[in-house]
């Protein structure tokens, strides 16, 4: 068997965030060091700081919530699939990969290059809105892609390419770390914390990449 990869960013100080979202900040309440009875922790973060999933609350107004997640959404088998084109994710690259209903995708990009993931940037690849309206028709289960948004740059392909997908019942996972993973089938979990109400959570991912290519 394969063994498991841990596909989450690390949540840290210094993290850079999507711009105008909350820094992370982790704060001692108590601390052993300082010779208190117990180290204790406050941490402070945006809903949509590293590794994270999308609810449809997010961008579809009356949509669900993250607490309603259903567990197989992002658990199961999955498909890495490695994205050739250096700006976007396009319908017509992906439909060679002959994507079946109830799939999940993670999409492995030209981020995945990058030294220290989690970080925003502005030239990442995404989902252009006919990939994302290819993928709802597909009625997939989930996607994830390893960069700070599924939508690209542009606000109103951004709103469209996540309201596409989220519509469709399609939950996303933004900010996995890829780099080690390869291309072809494994297992993923990935949860998210369960905040009720939550619009999103950050998330821990692991992946177990299949024996069988």
């Amino acid at each position: 068997m394969s063994e498991w990869i841990d596909v989450s960013v690390r949540l840290r100080h210094g993290l850079v965030p999507w711009p105008g979202d909350a820094p992370f900040e982790l704060n001692r309440i108590s601390d052993l060091a300082r010779g208190d009875l117990c180290t204790v922790s406050s941490v402070s973060m945006s809903a949509h700081a590293g590794t994270h999933v999308d609810a449809p609350l997010h961008f579809v107004k009356g949509g669900r919530s993250v607490d309603t997640l259903p567990l197989d959404a992002t658990v199961g088998p999955a498909r890495v699939i490695v994205i050739r084109n250096p700006r976007v994710v396009t319908a017509d690259e992906i439909r060679a990969h002959r994507i079946h209903a109830g799939e999940r995708l993670l999409f492995k990009t030209r981020n995945s290059t990058r030294r220290e993931p989690g970080n925003f940037f502005r030239s990442y690849v995404a989902v252009a809105p006919d990939a994302a309206e290819y993928l709802a028709a597909r009625r997939i289960r989930a996607v994830g892609i390893d960069g700070p948004s599924i939508g690209p740059p542009a606000d109103r392909d951004m709103v469209e390419t996540h309201r596409l997908l989220l519509r469709a019942g399609i939950w996303i996972i933004e900010w996995l770390d890829l780099r080690r993973v390869p291309a072809g089938r494994c297992h993923l979990v990935c949860l998210p914390l369960r905040i009720v109400g939550g619009d999103g959570a950050p998330a821990r991912a692991i992946i177990r990449p299949s024996q069988r290519r």
